[in-house]
């Protein structure tokens, strides 16, 4: 009483001999470049310094604002926003 492999069978290690192979050419050298990430302690680096020169520019027109000094100065020409 000697019975076949059942088709499911053969299939499933068919595919498992496949999936073996597929893993054999796997190099995980070449899987992502790694350059944009490279040196994610400068890039935090300089956004801070970039962060703190526009927290800087805002102090500085808010105490413009604040002081009443501001004068608006307009000029006869074409309208920027493209009105006609």
């Amino acid at each position: 009483m000697h019975r076949s492999l059942n088709p499911r069978w053969t299939v499933l290690i068919v595919l498992n001999v496949l999936f073996g192979c597929v893993l054999c050419f796997y190099q995980p050298g070449q899987a992502a470049p790694t350059e944009p990430f490279a040196n994610s302690t400068g890039q935090r680096a300089e956004m801070i310094s970039l962060l703190k020169e526009i927290n800087g520019q805002l102090k500085e027109q808010n105490a413009l604002l604040a002081s009443g000094k501001l004068q608006v100065v307009a000029t006869p020409g074409q309208s920027k926003a493209g009105g006609g």
